[in-house]
């Protein structure tokens, strides 16, 4: 094999460095030049971050990323019914099988570099995803609300992560930097008059900036060591803990306030309109 057998860094780089081009793209230019390089442990990071990560897979810590909790409810009133309200809870507000299973203030964020930009594209402010299994955790807090007399003008109707829009835009910027980081390593590694580098260097690079190790047949590892807090960190419930006393439920606090607002709209015979704060 010689250095010419390696070709696409200098589309690779161009692509990283244009702000205004596609991450899929760049990732795909990455994609065929680890296939050059003969190199499946970057072939298949490449492959993740453009096709996104199933769930069995671990992920990297710069695509674990803080998110609220918020449930979305209906309230029936008289003469009216409010859909589509969101109000943001508490980990301890969660079901005990969302808690065992590590479902907390920290969203992972597996889907690939194409659909993460089309989310951005279409999102202002927020972005919502459902953690898994969140019907089945829909059914069980209805079922807790009304073991414990909830009030019954209110039904819950979805769970959902609330995701800054910036925290998944720091996602696709970290795939950006780590790729443009291993440009650079592979260009420090060629000396003056190389074309195009051997996969030698290719694999030095990929050790450097991306993390990647492996062997044959064995499963790439990517950790992200310099990952920002505010992009990377997480904030979940440790399940291995007692979890903290419950604190009463968010809808019984708003029962007796309900039931308030109700009696004025019978009284005055008009609607009354209920904004809920999100």
């Amino acid at each position: 094999m010689t250095t010419s057998d390696v070709r696409g860094l200098e589309q690779l780089e161009r692509a990283v460095l244009d702000d205004t081009a596609s991450l899929a793209s760049a990732l795909r230019q990455c994609l065929m030049l680890a296939g050059y390089a003969h190199h499946e442990e970057l072939r298949a990071w490449a492959l993740k971050e453009l096709e996104g990560y199933p769930a069995a897979d671990e992920l990297p810590s710069y695509r674990k990323v803080p998110a609220a909790l918020e449930v979305e409810f209906t309230l029936y009133l008289p003469g009216q019914i409010i859909e589509g309200k969101t109000r943001r809870i508490s980990v301890v507000q969660l079901p005990r099988s969302a808690r065992d299973r590590g479902i907390g203030e920290s969203a992972p964020i597996r889907q690939g570099a194409r659909e993460l930009e089309a989310l951005i594209a279409i999102t202002d402010r927020l972005i919502r995803l459902g953690p898994p299994g969140s019907a089945e955790y829909v059914l069980e807090m209805a079922r807790e609300q009304q073991r414990n007399g909830g009030d019954e003008s209110t039904e819950i109707t979805a769970l959902s992560w609330a995701i800054a829009k910036p925290s998944v835009e720091g996602v696709l910027d970290h795939i950006r930097t780590r790729l443009t980081q291993f440009v650079a390593e592979v260009r420090a590694t060629m000396p003056a008059g190389q074309q195009n580098p051997d996969p030698n260097q290719i694999d030095s690079a990929a050790q450097q900036a991306l993390n990647i190790t492996g062997g044959d047949g064995s499963t790439f590892n990517i950790s992200a060591p310099h990952a920002k807090a505010d992009r990377g960190g997480t904030a979940s419930a440790n399940v291995n803990e007692p979890a903290p006393a419950t604190p009463q439920p968010w809808w019984h606090r708003t029962s007796v306030i309900w039931t308030a607002v109700a009696a004025v709209a019978t009284i005055a015979g008009v609607i009354a309109t209920v904004i809920v704060a999100k």
